[in-house]
């Protein structure tokens, strides 16, 4: 029977992490039938999750660890926060699947959340993966919104459609993060503050932050997004309306100029989904935003992220 060890991930962790994240995605999608990487970058690229995650929340994560050969064989990171833990990407050493670290990880996470008496514990995860949806129904995650993950090659010339709005967004500053905070606060009923600050701020070159204004000089909504080998996402972000977002989405396009992007998009948003198709997005999976504990529905739009983990 296999014996492992819970503690926290630290920096001599950081390359066998960014092994072990690119390993468990890319040998589950190939089981899968998907014919390709999930990560098709070198091993190392993963590193930039241990980079982001730790930069945010450098105490909060969970490693198991082989007893007997000292392998690290699954790795959590998770992000307590004003009201909410958001649960970020789960990984377990394709050698090593079936085998309940899994579950094991959840359960610290779980246990830390309540332990410190926040609300809720959120994630976002695949559809598709049922060990992984079986894996967190059983935690006692109930599935609250659906999301179509979806693709859009950019135009070397970022030649895409425009659509009303694009004149009321700007780049984000420090100042606008009071602003921010409150608008995520109205919309999705959490707030975020380091996060944004961190994204703004961008110590290391990958993130970039949009907002869009109304008449009167408030914010109807923000939009992140990350340039990286291992990932080119847009989100997170919120807005008021599906046309603000449309605005934040687009202006955000031009920063990945001949390169393929992804977002989760909420499917019951039908004007914003039928835009994505208007910039000719493909569909590559489903995801489904999970919380285990309270929950008040959204008020508005809200896209969610894989890096920083967002809920």
């Amino acid at each position: 029977m296999l014996e492992f060890d819970l503690r926290p991930l630290n920096d001599s962790d950081r390359n066998e992490y960014a092994c072990l994240v690119h390993s468990s995605f890319n040998a589950w999608y190939w089981k899968k039938g998907w014919g390709a990487d999930y990560f098709r970058c070198p091993p190392a690229e993963a590193s930039v999750f241990y980079d982001i995650y730790s930069g945010l929340t450098s105490s909060s994560s969970v490693a198991a660890i082989d007893r007997k050969s000292g392998r690290l064989i699954g790795a959590c990171f998770y992000h307590p926060r004003e009201h909410h833990v958001s649960l970020g990407i789960m990984s377990v050493h394709p050698d090593y699947f079936g085998m309940g670290i899994g579950k094991a990880l959840v359960r610290h996470i779980v246990d830390f959340t309540e332990a410190n008496g926040y609300k809720s514990l959120r994630l976002v995860g695949s559809a598709m993966n049922m060990d992984s949806l079986s894996l967190y129904n059983k935690a006692g995650f109930v599935p609250v919104k659906s999301y179509h993950d979806m693709v859009v090659q950019v135009p070397a010339d970022a030649s895409l459609p425009l659509v009303p709005g694009a004149e009321m967004v700007r780049d984000a500053v420090p100042s606008d993060v009071d602003s921010m905070g409150a608008l995520e606060m109205e919309v999705s009923g959490i707030r975020r503050l380091q996060d944004y600050l961190y994204a703004i701020e961008n110590e290391r070159g990958l993130f970039e932050v949009k907002v869009i204004e109304n008449g009167s000089g408030s914010l109807d909504g923000f939009m992140m997004s990350i340039r990286h080998p291992a990932l080119n996402m847009i989100g997170p972000g919120v807005a008021r309306t599906e046309e603000a977002c449309a605005a934040l989405m687009r202006a955000s396009f031009d920063r990945f100029r001949g390169e393929p992007v992804l977002s989760v998009i909420p499917m019951d948003c039908g004007n914003l989904v039928r835009q994505m198709y208007c910039w000719n997005a493909r569909n590559v999976e489903t995801h489904l935003f999970q919380v285990r504990g309270e929950f008040k529905p959204f008020n508005g739009v809200s896209i969610p992220s894989f890096l920083p983990e967002t809920g």
